[in-house]
């Protein structure tokens, strides 16, 4: 009877303890499945640099190391469990101390030995009993499977240090800017004071560096050769660290990843931001405080640098909005698309347009004169002179021929443009850069000047983007290429000497202001790249008289300047082949070959006399005098009578009414009605 219960009891025992085996197996496997996944997603730029650690399933950055420095292992296992080495994953000693503790004996708070504590972060569960026992045999299943070393690795990665670091590897960057084999003795202590209290004892906090020095009392170490980081060395390491992060930018397009190597460039972008951030400093006295830039690489449109604020990790107002994203009226940026369909259209370079006062009548019913930047008028100019010198009137005038609908048209259904008004609320407007769009918008489209007419989806990741040709006749490109290609024609508006003119001489580019100087623009490019800057205030605010040259253009040139020394530079010249010189006056310029240079050149001939006033315009009878001004020499005719001749004459009215005005010469006559009121 007692040898068959004893072998029962040993049968039993057997299965008991290969059930126990098996079960511990399983634990350590699922506890390893667990750890694993504490390891945050990774995103590297196109060189393999690390560009953003994504939160991990808690919420933690994370990234583990595979091999801990000997130092920290050294103190890390004098701190939290000298006896490590020689346990089965529970000290019976601490756990009977703790229990006589809690019965009012002793003073022992804690037992957990580093394999119970790392249990513990694993499984994340609460205090009680029954999670104690499953706690304590989980520990027994990693001590049955895993190394030593290979618990203390699985441990050091797994402390949380506080402000969402996780693992002593984003600790020693986060807090002290170093890897962990850098940490001074001083640092590891300072690490080894977190981890009972991570949220009140981290570095960044006052309390820190005191727990640390009795940390090294209790450790019998030499605290004279101890040097401990203060607060503010803390921050300065915490503000690099998200300097170097350019996460703020990429949040938008995170989620549709489908690579975890992005077209980005890591140093390119650092170096950028901080061409931004000293410029931005020194524009601030004109009360210009945010920028934005966007990096291009062509013709792949794949993007380099996104840069939405001088500093993400600043709390300065505005500094926490991405500006790249966010849809400002685009000032004359607008104006290469309106010649380019014009060009389509028939216009040329070479084509003639009057630059003098118009009147429009707007949506609303008020008449519009539009103005050019500097107020002032340039008689006949032609379309060339126009777009480089930036001229508003010629611009209107050549949306005018293009058509509103047609234009309207080219932007919602060949660019995929989504306004936020009707496009109708803009109307001739939009040459005058009322038109509202995000500079990453505003740069895609742009990228259709250098590739041909084809636009193509901006790219992230190296994944294939789409593509379509907008543009039927790349030699319409080449026109406004070879405009804006050009710094010369454009000095009396910009000035011989200019931040826009550059070493390198195969670079196009436009600037823009919006109606009160609330934004600056810049887009230039090569064949090979494409900057494109946006300078003003967040909170929409007027600057100091700060045009798309003064705020945009310093940016714009140091980061071009930049990118010439950078091998995405690959010096390659434009293609004009599809362009044919024409001599005017006694000056060149370009058209097509096939064009009929007389009709394409008087396209826009304005047969009116009439300079000023317009038909309907209302004049106060006290004002007095009325101007009249022609284009050329006329007869003058008020209410029927002759009053003069001359491309001038003055009219004083004295009493209120309509009064008819003609311009006659030979057998051209204009004629237009204006109202005199009190």
């Amino acid at each position: 009877m007692k040898a068959t219960f004893k072998k029962l009891f040993i049968f039993l025992s057997l299965i008991f303890l290969f059930s126990f085996l098996i079960w511990t197996y399983f634990q350590q496997k699922f506890l390893t499945e667990i750890y694993q996944k504490q390891k945050s997603p990774v995103i590297f730029d196109r060189n393999g640099e690390i560009v953003i650690v994504l939160p991990n399933q808690k919420g933690y950055r994370n990234q583990p190391v595979q091999e801990i420095p000997k130092r920290f292992k050294e103190l890390l296992i004098k701190k939290e469990d000298k006896y490590f080495y020689y346990h089965f994953g529970f000290n019976p000693f601490s756990i009977f101390q703790e229990g006589i503790s809690r019965l009012g004996f002793g003073s022992r708070k804690g037992s957990s030995t580093i394999t119970q504590q790392l249990v513990k972060i694993l499984l994340g569960k609460e205090k009680n009993l029954k999670n104690k026992v499953l706690e304590l045999f989980s520990a027994i299943s990693l001590e049955i499977f895993k190394s030593k070393e290979e618990i203390l690795k699985m441990y050091a990665n797994s402390i949380y240090f506080g402000n969402q670091i996780q693992g002593i590897k984003e600790a020693s960057q986060f807090y002290f800017g170093v890897s962990p084999e850098f940490l001074t003795d001083g640092q590891v202590l300072q690490l080894l004071a977190t981890i009972s209290s991570p949220s009140e004892n981290n570095p960044l906090k006052n309390t820190n560096k005191e727990i640390a020095k009795n940390l090294a009392q209790r450790l019998k170490l030499d605290s004279s050769r101890l040097v401990f980081d203060d607060i503010n060395q803390v921050k300065k390491n915490v503000e690099n660290y998200s300097e170097n992060d350019i996460a703020f930018e990429l949040q938008p397009f995170l989620q549709n990843l489908n690579s975890n190597q992005l077209t980005i460039d890591k140093e390119l972008t650092k170096k950028l931001r901080e061409i931004v951030r000293q410029n931005i400093e020194e524009l601030k006295f004109k009360n210009a405080k945010h920028a934005a830039l966007i990096v291009i690489k062509l013709p792949e449109n794949e993007i380099l640098a996104l840069i939405g604020s001088p500093d993400p990790s600043s709390l300065e107002s505005g500094y926490q909005i991405n500006m790249l994203e966010k849809p400002r009226p685009v000032g004359s940026t607008i104006k290469p698309f309106i010649y380019l369909k014009a060009f389509e259209k028939g216009l040329r370079p070479y084509t003639l347009v009057e630059d003098r006062e118009y009147k429009y009548i707007t949506a609303l019913g008020f008449p519009l004169y539009p103005k050019n930047f500097d107020w002032k008028y340039r008689g006949e100019v032609n379309l060339h002179y126009a777009l480089s010198n930036s001229l508003n009137v010629p611009a209107v005038k050549v949306l005018e021929y293009v058509g509103l609908e047609n234009f309207y048209q080219f932007l919602e259904k060949d660019l995929g443009f989504k306004p936020i008004q009707d496009f109708r609320n803009y109307q001739l407007g939009i040459a005058l850069g009322v038109l509202e769009m995000s500079l990453i918008d505003l740069a895609k489209y742009f990228t259709i000047f250098p590739n041909q007419g084809i636009l193509k989806d901006l790219k992230i990741d190296f994944t294939q983007k789409q593509s379509k040709k907008i543009i039927s006749r790349p030699e319409y490109i080449q026109l406004v290429n070879k405009i804006l290609n050009d710094r010369k024609t454009g000095i009396e508006q910009f000035g011989l000497k200019s931040d826009l003119n550059l070493f390198q001489e195969n670079y196009a580019l436009k600037t823009g202001t919006s109606r009160d100087f609330k934004d600056s623009w810049i887009i230039g490019y090569t064949p090979d790249f494409l900057v494109g800057v946006w300078v003003g205030n967040a909170e929409n605010e007027p600057t100091d008289a700060v045009s798309g040259q003064l705020g945009g253009g310093r940016i714009w040139s140091e980061a071009m300047e930049l990118l010439f020394n950078f091998p995405y530079n690959k010096k390659t010249p434009f293609d004009f082949s599809l362009i044919k010189e024409y001599n005017y006056k006694g000056n060149v310029e370009f058209g097509l070959e096939e064009d009929n240079f007389e009709v394409a050149l008087f396209a826009l001939k304005d047969n009116s006399l009439i300079l000023t006033p317009h038909d309907g315009d209302r004049f106060l009878l006290e004002d007095g005098q009325i101007i009249l001004k022609a284009k050329e020499n006329v007869d003058w005719f008020l209410n029927g009578e002759l009053i003069g001749k001359g491309k001038e004459n003055v009219f004083i009215p004295q009493e209120e009414g309509v009064y008819q005005i003609i311009a006659a010469k030979g057998n051209l006559k204009e004629k237009i009605n204006i109202f005199i009121v009190k």
